[in-house]
């Protein structure tokens, strides 16, 4: 008898073991599919519990890197896909959006990203995220989806877009840096002048662009 009930104890320590295991695997293949970037809302689609993510991160193998994101804990994580993970509306754009589109070499020193008007950016703002706000009507103008570095998608803006942004707002940027975007743009073969022209006309800033492509064309 006593054979029979080790039998059954054995069992149940190997079920519960495998059980365990299981949502373990499971988090592990979401942080490769993402490439290392995991949110709690994935977990709550999928049906598990968040308590794994504590078995994670005690046996040192994923870490928090924001509220509700978590990455591998030997790698750094993807930062700008854990900003748009969690501000959902927020677009990089402007001196960030620049970069990414290869018409500055200067890294940002921090993020810039455009939301509707009205949205609540508390939270960007305490993290040192330069906000710009626009009429929703034209919010997603030009919206377009990339890779980050670490290969997810996060989205920004176009190239016409963008250049109409940085003269929008050409007071609070960098004038060199404007120059530099402008000067690379024209150079661009994936430029689009008349859709500029468009785009420039709808955020009022037709006149400079004008004066601006004409020289440097």
């Amino acid at each position: 008898m006593d054979i029979y009930i080790h039998a059954y104890l054995m069992y149940n320590i190997s079920m519960n073991v495998k059980m365990t295991s299981q949502p373990l695997e499971r988090i592990r293949r979401i942080l490769k599919d993402q490439n290392g970037l995991l949110f709690t809302s994935d977990l709550s689609e999928l049906g598990i519990p968040r308590t794994y993510l504590a078995v994670l991160e005690r046996k040192g193998e994923i870490r928090r890197i924001a509220r509700g994101v978590y990455s591998p804990a030997t790698t750094l994580g993807d930062e700008m896909a854990a900003l748009q993970g969690r501000n959902k509306v927020a677009v990089f754009s402007h001196e960030t959006a620049a970069f990414l589109l290869d018409l500055t070499d200067r890294a940002p020193l921090f993020y810039s990203v455009t939301v509707p008007s009205g949205y609540n950016a508390t939270l960007l703002k305490k993290r040192n995220v330069k906000v710009y706000f626009v009429n929703r009507k034209v919010y997603p103008l030009g919206l377009i989806t990339i890779k980050s570095s670490h290969g997810n998608d996060i989205q920004t803006f176009n190239l016409e877009r963008t250049i109409c942004d940085l003269l929008r707002n050409r007071n609070q940027i960098d004038i060199q840096q404007i120059n530099t975007a402008l000067k690379r743009y024209v150079k661009n073969k994936e430029k689009n002048i008349d859709l500029l022209f468009r785009y420039a006309k709808l955020f009022r800033v037709q006149k400079i662009i004008r004066e601006y492509i004409e020289v440097l064309l």
